[in-house]
C-alpha cells in the first residue's frame, strides 16, 4: 500500500476522534506546527521515519519537541502512531489531515505566479474570481518571477492559466521554429 494511502487513513481516524471531541481546530494547528516543524528540521523527519531508532526515543524527541505546544490528543496519536511503528508516515499524515480539514470546510489553495507584484486590490479581484468558479474560501499564495516579463501564472488544484508574455514568447518561438522546418 502507498505511503499516501496509509496516511489518509490514518489521517481520516484522527480526523473522526477529533470531531467526536470537539477538537478539529486544535487538532488542525498541531498538524500544521508539526509539519512545519518537520520541514524546517529535515533531520528530525528523517529520525521520525528511521526504522533504526527505537520507539521510545522517537517517543521521547515528540514528547521533548512538541508535548507543551499541542494538544494531548495530537501527542497520543503520535505517540501511538510511532509505537505501532508508523513513524515513516507520521509526516504524510499530518499532511492528510490538513488537507482532509480543507475538504471538508471547502477551502481551496491558489497560486499566483507575477512578473511583478500584485496590487491589493488585483489580489482582491483573483480571489473574488476564485471563490466565483470554486463556491470555497480561498487562500491566495503569491509569488514574484520577473522571468515571466509580463502577466501571471494561476495555479487552483490540477488547474493552471498561464497569462505571462514569456510564454507567449516560447509559443511564437515554437511555431517560427514549426514554419521554418516545414518550408
Amino acid at each position: 500500500m502507498s505511503e499516501l494511502t496509509v496516511a489518509a487513513r490514518y489521517a481520516k481516524s484522527i480526523i473522526d476522534l477529533a470531531q467526536e471531541q470537539n477538537l478539529v481546530e486544535p487538532v488542525k494547528t498541531d498538524m500544521e506546527l508539526f509539519l512545519h516543524t518537520l520541514k524546517a528540521n529535515p533531520e528530525l523527519k528523517a529520525v521520525l521515519a528511521n526504522p533504526i531508532v527505537s520507539h521510545s526515543k522517537k517517543v521521547k524527541i515528540i514528547e521533548e519537541v512538541f508535548g507543551k505546544k499541542i494538544n494531548k490528543v495530537s501527542l497520543a496519536f503520535f505517540t501511538l502512531m510511532v509505537n505501532k511503528s508508523r513513524g515513516e508516515v507520521l509526516y504524510a499524515t499530518a499532511g492528510e489531515y490538513v488537507n482532509m480539514y480543507d475538504i471538508k470546510n471547502n477551502i481551496v489553495h491558489a497560486s499566483v505566479v507575477s512578473a511583478t507584484a500584485l496590487s491589493d486590490a488585483n489580489q482582491k479581484k483573483m480571489i473574488a474570481d476564485i471563490m466565483a468558479a470554486t463556491g470555497g474560501t480561498v487562500k491566495l499564495e503569491t509569488k514574484v518571477d520577473p522571468a515571466l516579463i509580463g502577466g501571471f501564472v494561476l495555479t487552483v488544484g490540477d488547474r493552471q492559466v498561464d497569462t505571462s508574455i514569456s510564454s507567449d514568447l516560447h509559443k511564437l518561438k515554437k511555431e517560427f521554429a514549426k514554419r521554418a522546418a516545414s518550408n
